[in-house]
C-alpha cells in the first residue's frame, strides 16, 4: 500500500509494514519535549499518575524558554519545579538562563531531532522540525506526562496535502511569505488534522531556515505536521550535529493526497498577514503605510541568524523611525554569540533597537514587549490573534525580518524592496 512521507514515519515507529487514514496507532517516540509553561502541567500529571521514572533521560528535553529570564514570581516558581524534576530525573537535555534558547531554534541546533524521527512537543510549534524530515507535532501536557514515562504516544494517522513548490524565491521574499501566503490561501482550517507535505523543485531553493519557519507555521493551517524531504542541504545541517542514528523516508511516487496545493515561487511578494488571524494575508505593497508602535525581530519562528542578518542589512547605517520600539531577540546563545562575531547587534544598537536575551517572551504577551491598549506591532512571530501580545485592543501584523525591519525605519508597514 501506498503512504505518504509522515505516514511511513508514524508506520516505522508503530512497528508496522503500512498505516492507513485515520487509523489509531501507539508509536515510539524519539524525543518529548516541554517548556516553561507546559512542563509543570505535565509534572503534576506525571506524578499523580504514580510514575516514578522516565522512560529514558537522554530523549527528554526541558526548555526554559517562555518567560525567561523568569519575569514574576509565578514564572519562577514554574521554573523551580521544571529544575527540580529535571535535577531528579537527570534529565540529559535540560536548559536553563545563559544556556537556554527559543525551544525550536535549540533543539534542532543541538542536533536533538533528526530525518525520520517522531517528535511530540507540549507547544503547538513543535512542527518546526518537519523542516529536517522528521514527524514532529504538538500536544498537551497530559501526553507529555505519559510520553515521559511511557516513550509512547497514540496517532490518528493523518491524510495529507501535497504543497508543490515550484520557481525560486527572489531578493526580499523568504519562506516567512511562503507560509503566510499559503496560509492566505487555504486558511486557518485548511489543513485540520492533515500533513502538509512539501515538494517540487523549488523545495532546492529554500535554505534550511527558510524551511524551519515554513514547517513551524504548519500548524496556523490547522496541520497535524509540515514536512520536507531530506536533500543535501538537510544532510549538511544534520552532519556533525545529529545526536542519534537517522533514516531519511520518501514519499511513495503513487501516494494519495487529499489535495495539491502549487506555489510559484518566482511570483512570491513579501506578505503581511493583518489582524487578527494568520490566514488574513495581504502584499505588503497593499498594506504599506499603516501606522505602528513596534516591531518584534525573532521568535522560534524568525529568531535565527539568516534572519538577524535579513534584519540588519536594512537597518545598517539606518535608524529606527521616532516612536517606534524595535526588539530583536536571537533565539538561541549560539546564534546571539554569531550575530556578535559578524557586527550584527551593533547594527542593531546603533539603529535604535533593544536587544534581549534569547526568550520567547513579547510572542505570547509574557514579558520584553507587551503592547498596551490601541497599540499596533509588526512582528516576525506566528500569531496575531486577538490579545496576542498584550491588551486586547492592540494589533499585530505579522511579517517576514525584511518586512519588520523596513517597517521600523519607516515608522509604518514598509515594503523593504523600496528602502
Amino acid at each position: 500500500m501506498s503512504m505518504t512521507m509522515t505516514q511511513k514515519i508514524l508506520a516505522a515507529h508503530a512497528g508496522k509494514e503500512t498505516v492507513q487514514v485515520g487509523e489509531l496507532i501507539e508509536a515510539r517516540l524519539d524525543l518529548v519535549l516541554g517548556n516553561d509553561i507546559t512542563t509543570p502541567v505535565a509534572i503534576t500529571e506525571f506524578e499523580k499518575a504514580g510514575f516514578t521514572q522516565v522512560f529514558d533521560r537522554d530523549h527528554i528535553a526541558i526548555v526554559l524558554d517562555h518567560y525567561t529570564p523568569c519575569k514574576d514570581i509565578k514564572s519562577a516558581q514554574l521554573c523551580k519545579q521544571a529544575r527540580a524534576f529535571a535535577k531528579k530525573h537527570q534529565i540529559t537535555h535540560f536548559y536553563d538562563v545563559g544556556q537556554v534558547g527559543v525551544e525550536h531554534a535549540l533543539i534542532p541546533e543541538k542536533g536533538l531531532a533528526a530525518p525520520g524521527e517522531l517528535i511530540i512537543g507540549a507547544d503547538s510549534h513543535t512542527c518546526t522540525y518537519g523542516a529536517l524530515g522528521a514527524v514532529s507535532t504538538g500536544i498537551g501536557s497530559t501526553d507529555m506526562a505519559a510520553g515521559m514515562a511511557t516513550g509512547l504516544c497514540w496517532f490518528r494517522v493523518p491524510s495529507a496535502i501535497q504543497v508543490t513548490l515550484r520557481g525560486s524565491l527572489r531578493p526580499m521574499v523568504s519562506g516567512k511569505d511562503v507560509i503566510l501566503h499559503l496560509i492566505g490561501q487555504i486558511g486557518v482550517d485548511g489543513a485540520l488534522y492533515q500533513s502538509l507535505e512539501f515538494c517540487g523543485e523549488g523545495v532546492a531553493s529554500l535554505d534550511m531556515d527558510d524551511r524551519f519557519t515554513i514547517s513551524n507555521m504548519a500548524i496556523e493551517a490547522g496541520a497535524k505536521n509540515g514536512i520536507f524531504p531530506v536533500d543535501e542541504k538537510t544532510r549538511e545541517y544534520v552532519s556533525g550535529r545529529a545526536a542519534r542514528e537517522w533514516t531519511a523516508y520518501e514519499a511513495d511516487p503513487d501516494a494519495v493526497y487529499e489535495r495539491e496545493v502549487v506555489i510559484d515561487l518566482d511570483a512570491l511578494e513579501p506578505t503581511v498577514a493583518l489582524p487578527h488571524l494568520p490566514e488574513n494575508t495581504k502584499p505588503v505593497s497593499e498594506a504599506a503605510g499603516m501606522p505602528i508602535d513596534q516591531v518584534i525581530i525573532g521568535s522560534c519562528t524568525n529568531g535565527r541568524i539568516s534572519d538577524l542578518r535579513a534584519a540588519a542589512a536594512i537597518l545598517k547605517g539606518r535608524t529606527v523611525a521616532p516612536g517606534i520600539r524595535c526588539i530583536v531577540l536571537p533565539a538561541t546563545q549560539e546564534i546571539y554569540l554569531q550575530a556578535m562575531r559578524e557586527g550584527l547587534l551593533e547594527i542593531f544598537v546603533n539603529s535604535g533597537c533593544a536587544v534581549s536575551a534569547p526568550t520567547c517572551g513579547p510572542c505570547l504577551g509574557g514579558h520584553m514587549g507587551v503592547m498596551a491598549e490601541g497599540e499596533r506591532a509588526v512582528s516576525t512571530t506566528n500569531r496575531n490573534f486577538v490579545g496576542r501580545m498584550g491588551h486586547v485592543s492592540s494589533e499585530i501584523i505579522l511579517a517576514s525580518p525584511a518586512v519588520a525591519a523596513a517597517s521600523a525605519v519607516k515608522g509604518c508597514v514598509a515594503d523593504p524592496r523600496e528602502l
